[in-house]
């Protein structure tokens, strides 16, 4: 059986994923086999791994830190929400139904059979097993029959370590609050507290600390600075989609959809010096980019009547008339297209018509595609006609089956299709972390404006990656008492 750990949260966002993916990347230097574990996670940002299943791109990032295969027993229970009121269930990888909040409460007990299932699998086969919470443990309402907080670390009988995020303030209260409101048992399973993303003199804290621990009644292992780390992101919560700042070398406008998925696509481009990358929800910030990326999301045709309503349509169309460049991305794609059908209600049910830059068409069916892909790229026109024959790896993760052709469009569903106005569009995400193909789509963009790139560095976002994690697990080690972790979780020092 595995050592164990459990890193709950005060809150969302507190940086429950950064800690586990640090542990995960020290473990693992220290030479134990470790695995992360989320029974339940709720996010647009998912991964498909090599057998075709569907996890959180949270755990799949926790794996590449420990230095392994992301699985799908690390993630059984995904939920993507489709509406302010609604979710797709993805059980084991898999897409199983769509369901109401309030209906997914009264049937999720009926996944502990699974969780625990995909938990023994990796207890059984690492030596370390770091679990994560969801939310806050203290959320009152929603404790009833828990299987993703205390209810899951009494499952599998972890001991528990608490993140509060002192950056937005109020941490004390965050954590005395939490503690507070836990039953007996449970705050006996917090054997030490966190404080993360800590600006300035940690001195200043002690006192604070102090009446904490004695107010708790429970020791404080560590505060862990404000890392300015780039680790892809668990969700739309991220900092990053916040950024409207643009350069005047090349400028990248990705559109913020409500329900957008995979933002992780585009990271790669932020790492190109003389490059901005900006996230935009409304036409008057479109401004002129070089290049207006669509990403995927979890609606796609309520995402397109959003940019409809809202001017972003009519302002992108307007910016390719310039001779700006349009990519679409998975559902970014679908939009370009001359009309959307959703006959089984998959997502949003009916039939829309789409942006009609592309000659293509989309009709939703019940099976769901996912799977990882590579290759080479076919022959492609235009301004990216040096991306023609680029190796590349990602992933498909769709309902809608594409088709369509003519001088408008060239449909692969594992290439990239272009039509003669600068507008091109794929199904695959991940495409863009292959650095030479981020590499020769930003040097293009420079190119049109009579600006060369040939001195850019070739990136390679796979090491730029293994950095991060060190630099993570490295800010964990200096400054959380590692060996009083280890000592709960019986690991021998």
């Amino acid at each position: 059986m595995a050592y164990k750990i459990m890193v709950q949260g005060t809150m969302s966002n507190a940086g429950k994923s950064l800690v586990v993916a640090g542990l995960a990347r020290l473990f693992a230097r220290e030479g134990y086999k470790t695995a992360p574990f989320k029974s339940q996670n709720m996010a647009l940002n998912s991964y498909i791994t090599e057998d075709g299943f569907e996890i959180g791109r949270a755990q799949a990032v926790q794996a590449e830190a420990a230095g392994i295969m992301p699985e799908v027993y690390m993630n059984p229970v995904l939920l993507k929400p489709v509406s302010e009121m609604g979710s797709q269930v993805i059980v084991n990888g898999k897409a199983v139904c769509n369901m109401k909040a309030k209906d997914y409460f009264q049937y999720k007990t009926k996944l502990v059979p699974d969780i625990m299932a995909a938990f023994n699998y990796l207890d059984k086969k690492f030596d370390v097993v770091i679990i994560e919470g969801a939310g806050s443990p203290a959320e009152i309402n929603l404790k009833e029959n828990d299987i993703v907080n205390m209810g899951l670390a009494k499952m599998t009988d972890a001991p528990v370590l608490l993140v509060g995020d002192i950056d937005r303030g109020g941490v004390f209260a965050q954590i005395y609050g939490t503690i507070a409101l836990l039953e007996e048992d449970e705050r006996n399973r917090i054997k030490g507290i966190l404080i993360n993303k800590f600006r300035g003199d940690k001195s200043i804290l002690a006192p604070g600390i102090k009446m904490l621990e004695d107010k708790c009644n429970k020791p404080v292992y560590g505060v862990i600075p404000y890392i300015n780390i780039d680790i892809d992101d668990e969700d739309s919560l991220s900092e990053r989609l916040s950024n409207h700042q643009y350069t005047d070398i090349v400028d990248i406008a990705v559109i913020k959809l409500p329900r957008i998925s995979n933002f992780t696509d585009f990271n790669v481009f932020g790492n190109f010096e003389g490059v901005s990358l900006r996230y935009v929800e409304n036409a008057r910030d479109l401004k002129e980019p070089d290049i207006i990326f669509i990403p995927g999301t979890k609606n796609t045709i309520k995402d397109l009547m959003w940019i409809r309503q809202n001017g972003i349509e009519a302002a992108v169309k307007k910016a390719n008339s310039k001779g700006c460049i349009v990519f679409g991305i998975c559902g970014g794609y679908q939009m370009l297209g001359n009309s959307i059908s959703d006959p089984y209600n998959i997502e949003e049910g009916g039939t829309a018509s789409g942006m009609g830059l592309i000659g293509i068409d989309t009709i939703f069916g019940n099976e769901k595609k996912t799977v990882q892909t590579s290759g080479k790229l076919q022959s492609i026109s235009g301004v990216f006609e040096g991306l023609s024959g680029k190796e590349y790896n990602g992933y498909e993760i769709h309902t809608g089956m594409t088709c369509g052709g003519g001088q408008d469009g060239i449909y692969n569903p594992v290439n990239i299709s272009s039509s003669g106005n600068n507008i091109y569009g794929s199904y695959i995400h991940g495409l863009f972390d292959n650095g030479d193909i981020a590499y020769t789509i930003v040097k293009a963009l420079a190119a049109r404006k009579g600006v060369c790139l040939d001195n850019i560095n070739r990136f390679n976002y796979k090491e730029y990656k293994e950095k991060q994690y060190d630099i993570l697990a490295d800010a964990i080690k200096d400054n959380v008492d590692m060996d009083k972790i280890c000592r709960c979780m019986g690991i021998p020092l």
